[in-house]
């Protein structure tokens, strides 16, 4: 049976910045100061994209002193990796088939 792709993860994942964002998390922790040196985005905007990811699960904070660290979780990554591994097992497995049309 397959499973559903999580539509609203991929709602998050697919803001230009948002998933920038988790690239540059894919490499290493970050604070919000790196963040905004590394995207150019304005401090705000980028406290608004970190809290919906943080949200969605797809980030997590890791205080540091005055600092806060983000990091990714990879564990929903893959998830998401996983959802979409199997549809495209799913269009394999189908490939052959064909609906008549009426």
């Amino acid at each position: 049976m397959m499973m559903s792709v999580d539509t609203d993860l991929i709602r998050v994942l697919a803001d230009p910045l948002r998933l920038r964002i988790v690239t540059l998390l894919a490499k290493e922790t970050l604070c919000t100061t790196h963040l905004v040196e590394e995207t150019g985005a304005r401090q705000t905007n980028l406290s608004n994209h970190l809290k919906v990811l943080r949200e969605a699960g797809v980030v997590e904070t890791e205080p540091c002193g005055r600092y806060t660290y983000y990091k990714l979780r990879p564990d929903v990554i893959a998830q998401l990796a996983g959802q979409f591994a199997e549809l495209a097992e799913s269009a394999r497995a189908a490939a052959g088939n064909k609906r008549a049309c009426p």
